[in-house]
């Protein structure tokens, strides 16, 4: 198994292009259903600009960590997205593991997105935090044995043959286990993305508190999570 650079660079740019996309299409249909016009399917792509526009606002009271949190962030989603197959059936990075080290990389960011909101020591930053480590907590054991039961089916923790055995023709999509496995990811798929009725996006408040290039790391980096958590459901 070797690493394939343009594989690396395709995949790349379709999270880079596709995530902020999806935030849109789907902001873009919630106001449909709530009877609004709503914001533009490329208003997220604007937004991404005018924050790297922006200068970084950062408090005298935080350290080197609150600077580091957004690329962190951005970097282990990135790596994330590059180990689901979206392209084809091997993802460009499943040489550096499989389901485990997935959910041990979107993990690390939670952890560092959580030190960020803590580090400048205010009770507003300390909430998000709070609210950032309490769902997750709940949602990623879930998240952890649907994975597993699809892959002790597959035989392999590995992404990417795990979508080679679904393409097989002794598959049974239907299995009960696989159609409960579906559910309990489908509802971890509202908790990681903060939607209705785990979370509301729109009440995220605490991203107001960052400015500049940081806030559009995390803008960047919570698209393509919620992109990446949308196809690995599917």
């Amino acid at each position: 198994m070797t690493i394939s650079i343009p594989a690396i660079v395709l995949q790349t740019a379709l999270l880079l292009l596709l995530a902020p996309l999806v935030s849109g299409w789907v902001k873009n249909w919630k106001a449909k259903l709530q009877n609004r016009r709503g914001p533009r399917l490329w208003q997220p792509y604007l937004d991404l600009i005018k924050f790297l526009r922006k200068d970084m606002v950062i408090s005298e009271h935080a350290s080197w960590v609150f600077s580091v949190a957004p690329y962190v962030v951005f970097i282990t989603s990135l790596l994330v997205g590059l180990m689901v197959p979206m392209v084809t059936t091997q993802a460009p990075l499943s040489l550096f593991g499989g389901v485990l080290a997935v959910i041990g990389l979107l993990a690390l960011g939670r952890f560092f997105l959580a030190l960020g909101g803590l580090d400048p020591a205010s009770a507003f930053g300390g909430m998000g935090s709070s609210r950032e480590m309490t769902l997750p907590a709940i949602a990623e054991p879930a998240l952890m044995l649907a994975i597993f039961t699809v892959a002790i089916a597959a035989g392999s923790t590995d992404l990417s043959r795990v979508v080679t055995v679904l393409h097989a023709p002794t598959w049974k999509l239907l299995n009960p286990a696989h159609l409960m496995a579906f559910a309990a990811l489908f509802i971890v798929l509202l908790a990681e993305t903060g939607r209705i009725p785990v979370d509301n996006p729109a009440t995220h408040l605490e991203l107001t508190m960052i400015h500049g290039r940081c806030c559009s790391n995390i803008r960047a980096a919570t698209s393509r999570s919620w992109n990446g958590a949308r196809r690995s459901s599917s």
